[in-house]
């Protein structure tokens, strides 16, 4: 019974390109990714064996390995990806919801080698139908001052470079947080560990732009073009703690679980009336 209950709980990856058991080994420790962070990654929700926002999704992966100076295979296209990214969910039997995530990286060896063959692995796992719903609960967050996060060319990215945010999900875990947002080196909000900040003030939505070194969000960009559609004013602009304290209300983005109400940052408390109107008429839509 335990052999059975083994092979039909495994979880499978694609590693460039061939499907094969997610506990095999892949990745060799000379991996520039694993040594350095030198790579991208796209997190990615399949709904009914589709990809909301693929093109976004693509879009944002090519023009970061284009800034990063990857080589590009020709056979490595945004078709053969979806393809590979479906089939993986099939294997795993999440296809119908599911969480991917598309890590891309530059080959194996130190610094100055010259191996830079693009390599990259598809993982996925199933998600909870609670993704489909406004959460209930809002979220508690505050800020995490341990790294600030810089506004170069590279801020916008995706990276495999995860540190600062890695260390403020830990700081959000240790003080029972549900997520932290992080500064730049100007002391505005840039974004939080997992997604992008939107606030309401006076029925005008404000967000980072991305001057001010948040991820390009796929959800982000979505939502903001969207709004704009609408009629709905929204500006990009930086933010700083006094406009958190001074908002209405507070919500965060990202392509997972589209949009989450922020319930709470420090002694503020937040409704959700305009968030919820903006879940409906636009978040909601994306994923049914």
């Amino acid at each position: 019974m335990v052999f059975l209950f083994y092979f039909e709980q495994m979880n499978y990856i694609c590693f460039n390109g061939k499907i094969q058991p997610g506990d095999h080994p892949a990745l060799l420790v000379s991996n520039r990714g694993y040594r350095y962070g030198d790579g991208l990654f796209e997190t990615i929700r399949v709904v009914n064996e589709k990809i909301p926002l693929a093109q976004y999704h693509f879009e944002r992966l090519f023009s970061g390995l284009e800034l990063l100076q990857f080589e590009i295979p020709k056979l490595f296209t945004t078709e053969k990806l979806i393809g590979e990214i479906l089939n993986l969910c099939k294997k795993n039997k999440c296809e119908y919801l599911a969480r991917v995530r598309l890590s891309v990286f530059r080959g194996n060896g130190g610094l100055n080698d010259n191996d830079k063959v693009l390599q990259y692995v598809i993982e996925s796992w199933p998600l909870d139908e609670s993704v489909n719903k406004l959460n209930e609960n809002g979220l508690v967050i505050d800020i995490y001052q341990g790294a600030k996060k810089s506004c170069d060319a590279f801020s916008n990215l995706k990276s495999a470079n995860f540190l600062p945010y890695n260390m403020a999900a830990l700081y959000a875990k240790e003080n029972k947080l549900n997520d932290c947002l992080l500064l730049n080196n100007n002391g505005n909000i840039a974004d939080s560990t997992i997604a992008n900040l939107f606030i309401i003030k006076d029925d005008v939505i404000f967000t980072p732009s991305l001057s001010e070194g948040c991820i390009s969000g796929v959800m982000r960009r979505y939502l903001i073009e969207k709004l704009r559609s609408m009629d709905f004013e929204l500006q990009e602009e930086a933010l700083t703690i006094k406009n958190l304290e001074e908002a209405d209300e507070v919500f965060l983005t990202n392509a997972i679980k589209g949009i989450r109400w922020v319930k709470q940052f420090r002694d503020k408390i937040y409704p959700n009336i305009n968030t919820m109107k903006i879940y409906e008429q636009i978040s909601k839509k994306i994923f049914s």
